[in-house]
């Protein structure tokens, strides 16, 4: 290891809420230009720090000391942070939709000319911070009119724009496809080479392998270890222990699945885009799900499987074109959120926080959201009804939190999600579609959703995952089938899935037979 003196150190960081530690006495140094990286399970206090080094908590707020460059430092707030060169971007990215790509990476920070701001100078110095980060756009374009994996370059690009010496990214791959996180981490390499070091939060322990220099490990808001890569080697079985405190052996619980006969099928279910009539988001498909069986959709960004999804979910997607959907043998219609309910099926969305939960609610409001129905007595809210059902539903899914009174905001993602799970658990589903149900989401939480699902199923009801990650499915789905630009390409036996075999029918069209 390195004997210069580090750039960063955190000693003795302890940061309290009310009634919660969330820090305690927590230590961190960084190496000046390495890729330096957080791992823990939610709730373990990773943005927490983050937030304390770059004064999102500012100086008073908590106790211990920060050291950077040879000094200690007390920042009031993050813009004194952005004038020492640390830059931080949050998982949930900063932008305004409604504003160029220029305006959005000056914003609050416009070159000037004589007090007024100069945005042909400011254009020209866009295209020069987009050129670094690999971004290949008109510099007048919206943030709206751009994916989520360009928006995050904006951001990185933004940074640039404040001289960024220390750049602290909070899970900067959660909402990217695997082209867009190979380039992110690309571009955090070659920002090594020029001096910068990097601070990565990440639940993806692949991309923590192949990427990190040093890896910090928090468990329950405490400082476990720090690991020299080089040094002292590091996989993902060291890694899952050190942050959950115990040997997993297996990253899906033991299930034995008991499928039945068909209970639910589509047939050639086509829809057409909501904007631009001439595009067909989903074309002619066809499935089934048994009972007792968890049905998996694998797709690169973009395939059309959350527009499937939605759009069978009481057509909340997109202009109905033709199709149709049977439950039980017999065609139903579902033309709105209210018919699907009513007809036993659930949604849980991609986005929990945006979509999923209404941050503002407490979690026994969440729960029963989706059916007040069944705790209205002559039009009047059971309010005893709605607490035990929480209260039930908090102790069957273990979500950590001392009351259902608590809000949900202050939750860690792996507890929304279960939140999330617990509302549309509450319908009485017989079939439950899971969109991305574990993005954002540690290793220990994503267990605990494995098994929730697995139990869904062992309960006969009908199970489809949606998931990016092939592994995911793989190890926890009795079918797959395969989407490529609105197609269904394959339908793939859990005995015969492997990544090659999915990935050849994610970018294809040629149908694969079915297994």
């Amino acid at each position: 290891m390195s004997t210069a003196p580090p750039l960063l150190e955190m000693r003795s960081i302890t940061k309290t809420f009310p009634g919660v530690k969330a820090l305690a006495d927590v230590k961190l140094t960084v190496r000046d230009g390495e890729i330096h990286a957080i791992c823990g399970e939610n709730g373990a206090g990773k943005s927490t720090l983050m937030k304390v080094l770059s004064g999102v908590y500012p100086y008073g707020s908590y106790e211990g000391s920060i050291v950077y460059r040879g000094a200690e430092t007390k920042f009031s707030d993050i813009r004194a942070s952005e004038h020492a060169g640390i830059v931080i971007i949050h998982q949930e990215l900063a932008l305004v939709p409604g504003m160029s790509i220029t305006e959005n990476i000056f914003l609050g920070n416009e070159p000037r000319r004589f007090g007024r701001i100069d945005w042909k100078a400011a254009n020209h110095k866009a295209l020069e911070l987009m050129a670094m980060v690999g971004l290949k756009e008109d510099p007048d374009t919206l943030i709206k009119d751009i994916g989520v994996g360009k928006q995050q370059l904006v951001e990185i690009a933004k940074a640039f724009a404040k001289d960024v010496q220390l750049l602290i990214l909070d899970e900067p791959t959660a909402a990217l496809n695997e082209n867009d996180s190979q380039h992110l981490l690309d571009l955090l390499r070659g920002f090594k080479k020029r001096g910068i070091t990097s601070i990565m939060i990440s639940h993806k322990l692949n991309e923590i392998e192949a990427i990190a220099d040093s890896i910090t490990i928090l468990r329950d808001g405490k400082t476990i270890e720090t690991i020299d890569v080089k040094a002292d080697g590091a996989d993902e079985d060291r890694i899952v222990r050190g942050m959950v405190g115990r040997d997993l052996g297996s990253r899906f619980p033991e299930h034995d699945s008991n499928i039945g006969d068909v209970f639910f099928e589509v047939r050639g279910w086509t829809v057409r885009h909501p904007i631009s009539a001439e595009r067909l988001v989903c074309k002619n498909s066809s499935f089934t799900v048994r009972r007792g069986e968890i049905v998996g959709f694998a797709g690169l960004m973009g395939a059309g499987r959350t527009e499937l999804a939605m759009s069978l979910f009481g057509r909340s997607y997109g202009v109905y074109e033709s199709g149709q959907i049977l439950k039980d043998g017999k065609e139903i219609q579902l033309k709105s959120v209210a018919d699907a309910i009513a007809n036993g099926l659930a949604y849980v969305s991609e986005d929990r926080k945006a979509v999923g939960l209404n941050l503002l609610d407490d979690i026994k409001t969440s729960v029963v959201a989706a059916k007040l129905s069944k705790i209205t007595r002559n039009g009047v809210l059971d309010e005893a009804a709605e607490y035990r059902e929480a209260e039930a539903y908090r102790k069957s899914l273990r979500i950590k939190t001392p009351t259902v009174d608590e809000g949900v905001t202050k939750l860690s993602g792996g507890n929304q999600q279960k939140v999330v799970l617990a509302k549309w658990m509450f319908t009485d589903p017989d079939l439950l579609i899971l969109d991305e149900p574990t993005r954002g989401i540690d290793v220990g939480a994503k267990y605990e959703i494995y098994g929730i699902i697995q139990e869904l199923a062992s309960e006969g009801r009908g199970v489809v995952v949606i998931s990016s990650e092939l592994p995911e499915l793989i190890g926890l789905c009795d079918r797959i089938y395969t989407v490529f630009e609105g197609t269904i390409t394959g339908e793939i036996s859990r005995r015969d899935a492997n990544p090659e075999t999915l990935m050849k029918q994610m970018t294809s069209t040629k149908k694969l037979a079915t297994s």
